[in-house]
C-alpha cells in the first residue's frame, strides 16, 4: 500500500495545487486551456515519441498472451462504453467518446512506471509499452475523430448565430472559417457536412497521433536513435503529466467537482469493472498467475489526464471528465491496493 500511495500521492497533490491556484485567482479557465494546448501540441507528442523510440522491438513481440490481454481489454472497454453511452443511454457523441477513453484507457504513460516498475521490475516494460501503443495509436485517434464529428454541428450553429445564416449556409461558412493548413490549435475541423475521411485526416495531422506512430515505425524498422537526440524530446515531454494534472485541477475549480451517475459509472468501470472482468476472463482461460497479475494491475490504474485535456480542447463534458479523473485517482489508492492483495 505504501508503494501505491507513493506513486499516486504526487498526482493527487498536483491536482489539488491546480485547484488551489484557481481558488487563489492565480490561474483561470483560459490559462488552463493554454496549458492544455501546450501539452497537446508539444509536451505530450514529444514525450510519446521519446518513449516510443526507446522501446526495444523485442518488448513488443515477447509474451504475446500478455500483449493480447492488455490490448484486448483496453479496446473492448472503450468500444463497449462508447456504444453503451451513445445507443443505450442516448448521450451525445462527444461525451460517449470521452467516456470510452476514460474507461478503456488507464493512465499507464503517466504513473505506470512508478507502480508497475516497482511491482514487476524489468517485466513492467511490456505492459507499459503495450498500453502506450494502444492508447496513442488507436484510442486517442479514434476519440479525436469522434470528437471532431461531434463538434462540427456545434461549430456550424455558432457560425449561424454570429452571422444570421441559415443552417446549410452556416455549415459552409464554418468549413470556410477553418481553411486548409490553418488552425488555432488541435481542435475540431469545422463543417456539418465534412466526410469521415476529412475527420480522420484531421486527427492524423495532430502531433499527438503522428509522432508516436513515427516512433513505432522507427522501432519496427530497427532504426536506433542516439540518446543525445532523444534527450531534447524528454526535457519538455517530462512536463506532460504535471502540467496536464495542474490544468485539470484548475478545471476542477472552474467547473466544480460533481458526483452524478455518469461520474460514478466511469470511475467504477475504470477502477473496478474492467480489471475485475479481465481477471475473471484470464483466470478462465488459464493464464499463468504472473502474467494475469501484470495484466490486471495494469488495467486497474486510474483514468488518464488525456481525457480532461481533450474535454477542455473540444469543450465536451469538461466537468464530468475532470471529476472522473479526480475520484478515480483518489479512490485508486484503495482499489489498486485491493487488486494487489487479491492477485
Amino acid at each position: 500500500m505504501g508503494t501505491i500511495i507513493g506513486a499516486l500521492l504526487p498526482v493527487v497533490v498536483t491536482l489539488v495545487l491546480g485547484f488551489f491556484a484557481a481558488w487563489h485567482h492565480d490561474f483561470g479557465a483560459a490559462q488552463a486551456s493554454v496549458l492544455n494546448r501546450m501539452v497537446m501540441l508539444y509536451a505530450l507528442p514529444m514525450s510519446l515519441f521519446a518513449s516510443m523510440v526507446t522501446t526495444r522491438r523485442a518488448e513488443l513481440t515477447s509474451d504475446l498472451g500478455l500483449v493480447a490481454a492488455i490490448a484486448g481489454a483496453m479496446l473492448a472497454a472503450q468500444l463497449v462504453t462508447t456504444l453503451t453511452c451513445r445507443f443505450v443511454l442516448h448521450r451525445g457523441l462527444g461525451f460517449s467518446a470521452l467516456a470510452g477513453l476514460a474507461v478503456g484507457g488507464p493512465a499507464v504513460p503517466f504513473i505506470g512506471v512508478s507502480v508497475l516498475g516497482y511491482l514487476f521490475g524489468a517485466a513492467s516494460a511490456i505492459p507499459i509499452a503495450v498500453s502506450a501503443l494502444v492508447m496513442n495509436i488507436i484510442q486517442v485517434p479514434v476519440t479525436l475523430v469522434l470528437l471532431s464529428i461531434a463538434a462540427a454541428p456545434a461549430q456550424g450553429k455558432r457560425v449561424a448565430a454570429s452571422s444570421g445564416a441559415k443552417p446549410a449556409a452556416a455549415a459552409q461558412a464554418a468549413t470556410a472559417a477553418a481553411p486548409s493548413g490553418t488552425r488555432s490549435g488541435p481542435g475540431p475541423v469545422s463543417g456539418r457536412r465534412l466526410g469521415l475521411g476529412r475527420h480522420v485526416l484531421a486527427a492524423v495531422k495532430e502531433p499527438v497521433v503522428w509522432m508516436p506512430v513515427a516512433g513505432l515505425v522507427l522501432v519496427l524498422a530497427g532504426v536506433g536513435i542516439p540518446a543525445s537526440l532523444v534527450a531534447p524530446f524528454k526535457l519538455l515531454g517530462s512536463a506532460t503529466g504535471g502540467v496536464a494534472l495542474f490544468a485539470s485541477g484548475i478545471i476542477l475549480y472552474a467547473q466544480r467537482i460533481m458526483v452524478n451517475r455518469a461520474v460514478v459509472a466511469i470511475v467504477a468501470g475504470r477502477n473496478l469493472i474492467v480489471p475485475g472482468v479481465l481477471w475473471a476472463v484470464l483466470a478462465a482461460v488459464g493464464m499463468s498467475h504472473a502474467l494475469l497479475r501484470e495484466a490486471v494491475l495494469t488495467m486497474a490504474i486510474p483514468v488518464a489526464s488525456i481525457v480532461v485535456i481533450l474535454a477542455v480542447q473540444y469543450k465536451q463534458a469538461q466537468r464530468e471528465m475532470a471529476s472522473s479523473l479526480f475520484f478515480s485517482t483518489v479512490l485508486s489508492i484503495v482499489t489498486l491496493g485491493v487488486f494487489i492483495a487479491l492477485t
